[in-house]
């Protein structure tokens, strides 16, 4: 018998979490540790709904989705939104997939009767082939409820088995920079996993990114003090427990790129990156990456690496996987209910606006 609680976050199912990621599909952003470091500051209102398999003993963890709790905009109803708090990059539930079939129906049903909880789901990059996605659209269609399709694209992925372009221009360009650089100074890429060289490495990630166009644009993590506040407490607390690092790419011992890294069972995420500037014609982060992929590779047990980015991103120039994703929003109440219409047309109006401001720029130049 399976049943549903819904809760905030709790760091007493690390346990149950822990046992649950050796058994289903990763998704680091659901971390009772990154959950609590979001509600812990005051960053993100999140509702933790899991499922629970009563039929053994002790009771087994089947499922979890975390969900934030937000209103868009002050005059507009609250929605749910499926990546738990800003700075997350994959919605996906982590459901055994012995019970996905049967966890996803209870949990948008326990979603529904909880009378505390918008009932409208704002569900943005979702890896769509993923086997809870496709539970997640057959339990939509079963029980007759709204939803929108926003938006379908791909995110570069790369497995141990595909992925890794090892030849062609990228990968002569790649050698050519590697070579200038090494001609300057030493050259190394450095990736401490202890928890006090990660938070040490953070730093320099977060000063390699004011010091970029980022922070002059006023979007780095420095340029918001609750941005930084939390980003601070998430690397910390995910490199306690051997989740998280920074690898940084060094020139005579001074770091000119840093790339934050997440872990989640056999799957690494390059989370956030920044680079110096001045060596920008070194092509320093993609370098970094290509070596980083190569040591997880060769050296842990990493199976697959996620980019938590956009088609267009640079990983396209290193990786050849790709996956499906997409972005919707759903209405697990009865019918196609004024907040499901609020928030569908307020998302499709942004992405309007959003592709009219880039035509508009692209004429300019």
């Amino acid at each position: 018998m399976l049943t549903v609680t819904i809760r905030s976050p709790q760091l007493e199912s690390v346990a149950q979490w822990d046992d649950l990621v050796l058994r289903a599909p990763a998704n680091v952003f659901m971390n009772p540790v990154a959950l609590q470091a979001a509600a812990g500051t005051g960053f993100a209102r999140i509702h933790v709904v899991q499922v629970w398999d009563n039929a053994v003993t002790p009771a087994r963890l089947a499922g979890v989705w975390a969900l934030q709790e937000r209103r868009p905009l002050p005059f507009l109803p609250a929605v749910l939104e499926a990546l738990p708090y800003t700075y997350s990059f994959l919605s996906r539930p982590v459901i055994d997939p012995a019970y996905v079939d049967r966890a996803m129906p209870a949990m948008l049903a326990a979603i529904r009767d909880e009378p505390s909880l918008p009932n409208v789901i704002s569900i943005k990059e979702m890896d769509s082939e993923a086997h809870a996605c496709l539970a997640l659209k057959d339990t939509l269609k079963a029980g007759g409820h709204a939803r929108a399709v926003l938006a379908e694209y791909v995110r570069p992925v790369v497995s141990r088995q595909f992925g890794v372009k090892s030849s062609g221009s990228t990968r002569k360009k790649l050698r050519q920079d590697w070579n200038r650089l090494s001609g300057i100074g030493v050259l190394e890429m450095v990736n401490d996993r202890a928890p006090m060289a990660v938070r040490e490495a953070f730093e320099i990630f977060l000063q390699l990114e004011m010091a970029s166009w980022k922070g002059a644009n006023g979007t780095a993590l420095l340029c918001d003090s609750e941005d930084a506040s939390f980003v601070r407490r998430l690397i910390g607390d995910l490199a306690g427990q051997g989740h998280a690092s920074v690898a940084l790419l060094r020139l005579d011992g001074r770091a000119i790129a840093a790339q934050t890294v997440l872990y989640c069972g056999t799957t690494a995420y390059t989370w956030k990156i920044g680079f110096d500037e001045s060596y920008a014609k070194y092509s320093p982060g993609i370098l970094l990456i290509d070596k980083l992929t190569e040591e997880l590779f060769a050296s842990t047990p990493v199976e697959a690496i996620d980019s938590c980015s956009a088609e267009g991103s640079f990983m396209n120039q290193l990786w050849a996987g790709r996956r499906a994703m997409v972005d919707l929003v759903v209405d697990v109440g009865a019918g196609r209910s004024l907040a499901f219409l609020l928030e569908a047309g307020r998302q499709i109006a942004y992405r309007e606006l959003k592709l009219l401001r880039n035509r508009l720029r692209a004429g300019a130049a």
